[in-house]
């Protein structure tokens, strides 16, 4: 059972931002401040990338594990107990709309990163990520 009525839940959902997330914002200033320039959410490109690198020809798309349904053990991954059925269907949409925007992206000859929510919020991964990230580039 939902702790709010449809009207207040209907609010709060509304309030979940899709663009300048929290995860979205770290990982942006790290790799500025290691000397990386990109564009963000380029409307030319499939899916609207969050992040994208032209230099190097590369996009980074930074998934909410809950969103996007990160599998690997996440804990922010999981579906609500109520309405199951629609969140289930909703994230199955949205894992396959991803994919599709992957594919294309690729065949335009362009390289994709992924990046889950849950790896930049661990203490300290932040660095990792991005000489991941660096690695990957150079």
């Amino acid at each position: 059972m939902d702790i709010w009525d449809k009207k207040k839940r209907s609010e709060v959902m509304s309030k979940i931002r899709s663009k300048n997330t929290k995860p979205e914002i770290l990982l942006r200033k790290a790799l500025f401040a290691k000397g990386f320039r990109y564009r963000i959410n380029y409307k030319n490109l499939p899916g609207k990338p969050d992040i994208v690198l032209p230099k190097y020809k590369t996009v980074i798309f930074v998934h909410g594990c809950f969103w996007h349904g990160h599998d690997i053990g996440c804990i922010d991954s999981h579906i609500p107990k109520t309405n199951t059925q629609y969140w289930t269907e909703k994230i199955i949409r949205n894992k396959e709309r991803d994919k599709n925007n992957m594919i294309q992206i690729l065949s335009m000859g362009w390289n994709v990163l992924t990046i889950w929510d849950c790896e930049i919020q661990q203490k300290g991964n932040i660095d990792l990520l991005i000489q991941k990230i660096a690695n990957l580039l150079h």
